[in-house]
């Protein structure tokens, strides 16, 4: 984890080893100063040294104005240094999303996933840009200090360095402590976020159920433990705090006494007691920054360590070296079974030993009950999910040996639940191929039958459709997925209950598009309506124990099965 947090450095070492020059300069200026103050008390002011007080003097005013420039450098070179490696962690982060397997968004929030994403980058990209520099400073200071300390009197600093073990096992016992309660926060910060998207999301349901008041509830749970692990988080630092000012403060009033006395005994002079104090505390000031950067090691490796955990997991299976361009379209399935989570002993194949087969550009119908695998079964001709036995093959070819862009390439879905992005709708409809021509997108939106509804808006095609497409309704959405897919032109169709939602009406005109767009391509049809696949080439009863029954519409009504049955049901509930 290391290596790969150090890895983030390499491209902006430019600007990281000036913030370290600017760092190592600073600290050396500071070192200069006390040593100055020490001649002013000692020979200067005592000789009447007028000229040498004043050359002293413009030297501390440069040094001053030196030290600035180089605060100046690390404030803000050093920041820009940090927020850049914070983008390439985003930019890292954001594309391992695109890498991940669905089943890896199956199992965690889209809250807690944006969280990473943002929050927890925040503090890495401080710690990037702190801690090195921190540390450089922390340490120059400290050795050069104590050099100048031992020189001005071993009494003195031999009570300095006493304090030094105590501080380092106070930290070493306080680590742990804090680092599990800010990550106890992390993890809690990522559940908020996870209800708060959900709730978003989810306010129109909130509103018509008028569950506002269990929404509300509900986050204040969440708020109020993020509140409690929050809280001893900063309980924890600041009893560290608070015992690191006070074993500084016991170390000043060590030194004020003891060298109270060497005043006394004339064993030490002013200058040199004076100057003790200063370097003192330039010597505490170190040991400051290292607390600090203690701190930010726990919240900056807290949110790297939970970067790096999705980081670390294995990428979608793209082992295809086989790239098909001129698909015909057959789909065999043959003996295949598939359970969602194939870790757990216990799951329940939701598809097993399946065979069934979809000629090149017919249509395949699939109808039964809710759980019978039939959505399943369209997420497996495009590989979203790997089948744990049996294959299924698109023109003689396991779907294994294809690379997931080919695969891809040449199928479209259009699902029940239709997802456009927040953007025009002219950006939804150029996903399915972005090079192309507003010819071409015209084109497509016409064959939708969504061109004349665009063009009676003010803004025509640069109409935005809002997050989710909350701008348009049902029907318009669906027309705009449509248009989308008109555009990608796949050779395989997957039409996952695509009408499901919507009125008889709008369901009416959005089949016509569908049955345009279903011309000489392979459709594979999820139906709930059944009177809108009478005229499929095959319609096939699944459940959950396989394939029940098979044919054309005719030949399973003649059947008096279940296709049937659930035909006659609907036909006498419509």
């Amino acid at each position: 984890m290391f290596k790969r947090f150090i890895s983030y450095y390499r491209p902006h070492k430019k600007l990281f080893m000036l913030d370290l020059a600017a760092a190592l300069l600073a600290s050396g200026a500071g070192l200069i100063y006390p040593n100055i103050a020490r001649r002013i008390i000692n020979d200067y002011a005592p000789n009447q040294n007028l000229r040498a007080l004043s050359l002293a003097s413009l030297l501390l005013l440069g040094l001053y104005l030196f030290k600035a420039l180089c605060n100046y450098i690390i404030g803000y070179y050093g920041h820009v240094f940090g927020v850049r490696v914070q983008a390439d962690m985003r930019r890292d982060l954001f594309a391992k999303f695109q890498r991940l397997p669905f089943s890896y968004f199956d199992k965690n929030k889209t809250g807690d996933l944006l969280s990473r994403l943002v929050g927890d980058l925040f503090d890495v990209a401080e710690l990037a840009h702190h801690a090195p520099e921190n540390l450089l400073l922390a340490s120059l200071m400290l050795i050069g200090s104590s050099i100048i300390l031992w020189s001005i009197s071993h009494v003195l600093t031999v009570i300095t360095f006493a304090v030094i073990p105590f501080i380092v096992l106070f930290t070493a016992l306080s680590r742990r402590r804090m680092m599990g309660a800010m990550r106890a926060s992390r993890r809690q910060i990522a559940e908020i976020n996870a209800h708060a998207e959900n709730a978003v999301s989810g306010i129109r349901e909130t509103k018509s159920y008028m569950a506002e008041p269990h929404e509300l509830a509900q986050f204040d749970r969440e708020n109020t433990q993020f509140a409690t692990y929050r809280s001893q988080a900063m309980r924890s630092l600041g009893s560290f705090d608070a015992i690191m000012n006070l074993l500084s403060d016991l170390l000043y009033l060590s030194i004020i006494f003891v060298g109270g006395l060497l005043l006394y005994k004339k064993e030490l002079n002013a200058g040199d007691f004076t100057a003790f104090i200063l370097y003192i505390t330039l010597f505490l000031d170190p040991i400051k920054r290292l607390v600090s950067l203690f701190e930010q090691l726990q919240e900056g490796m807290s949110g790297f360590s939970r970067f790096y955990e999705i980081m670390q997991q294995p990428d979608e299976v793209d082992d295809g070296t086989v790239s098909l361009d001129d698909v015909r379209g057959e789909i065999i399935f043959s003996d295949v079974s598939f359970a969602y989570d194939n870790t757990d002993e216990e799951s329940r194949e939701v598809i097993s030993h399946l065979s069934l087969s979809v000629e090149a550009g017919k249509t395949l119908a699939l109808v039964g009950p809710s759980g019978g695998g039939k959505s399943t079964l369209c997420h497996l001709v495009p590989r979203f999910y790997s089948i744990q036995s049996g294959t299924i093959t698109l023109d003689g070819i396991d779907t294994r040996q294809l690379t997931l862009a080919s695969l891809r390439r040449n199928v479209g879905i259009v699902s029940q639940n239709v997802f456009l992005f927040d953007g025009t709708i002219r950006d939804n409809i150029l996903y399915g191929k972005a090079d192309a021509t507003e010819e071409e997108v015209i084109a497509a939106a016409k064959k939708a039958r969504i061109h004349d509804f665009i063009t009676t808006l003010d803004a025509g095609y640069d109409t935005p459709v809002g997050e989710r497409g909350v701008r348009l309704s049902g029907g318009q959405k669906q027309r705009v997925a449509i248009a989308r897919l008109f555009l990608k032109n796949p050779k395989i169709l997957i039409l996952d209950e695509a009408t499901s939602a919507l009125d008889n009406a709008t369901e009416m005109q959005i089949q016509a598009s569908l049955e345009e767009l279903s011309r000489g391509r392979t459709v594979i049809v999820v139906a709930h309506r059944l009177s809108t696949i009478k005229r499929a080439d095959t319609i096939v009863v699944l459940d959950r124990e396989g394939v029940r029954e098979m044919g054309t519409h005719d030949e399973l009504m003649a059947q008096n099965g279940i296709y049937r049955e659930l035909y006659e049901y609907q036909f006498r509930t419509q």
